[in-house]
């Protein structure tokens, strides 16, 4: 049993930092299908930390914190239809970085951008017949 992390958490998870960041877990439920596990308001109510579970994974989000401003990131989601996920997240406010196409390697992919800047790279593996 593992008494020194949150249960059914990985050990490691993006942390984002989103002057925003009741917008960005909004966006996380509607893109991605994300669900608020944790939050922790300061004193006057805003939101200080949270996390977001999406499949197996959590997002940690800090939240409007003065001395840190949001920053950009790239992840990585793999999803069961990576067209229908990117479809989703145009439709949550998320801006094209590259229409889905058949990668390199085994996967579908394609990128967005959120409207706090960090890149969504969302894809499906499909392996080669």
């Amino acid at each position: 049993m593992d008494d020194w992390k949150p249960a059914a958490y990985p050990s490691l998870s993006p942390y984002l930092i989103c002057q925003d960041a009741e917008g960005l877990i909004a966006f996380l439920e509607a893109a991605f299908g994300g669900s608020l596990e944790r939050r922790f308001d300061r004193p006057d109510g805003s939101l200080k930390h949270a996390e977001v579970r999406i499949d197996d994974s959590i997002v940690m989000i800090g939240g409007g914190a003065s001395d840190i401003p949001s920053a950009p990131a790239h992840l990585h989601l793999y999803v069961e239809d990576a067209v229908a996920t990117f479809d989703r997240a145009i439709a949550a406010g998320a801006s094209v970085v590259r229409e889905p196409e058949k990668a390199g390697d085994d996967d579908l992919r394609g990128g967005v951008e959120d409207p706090w800047g960090t890149t969504w790279w969302i894809a499906t593996q499909q392996p080669q017949s």
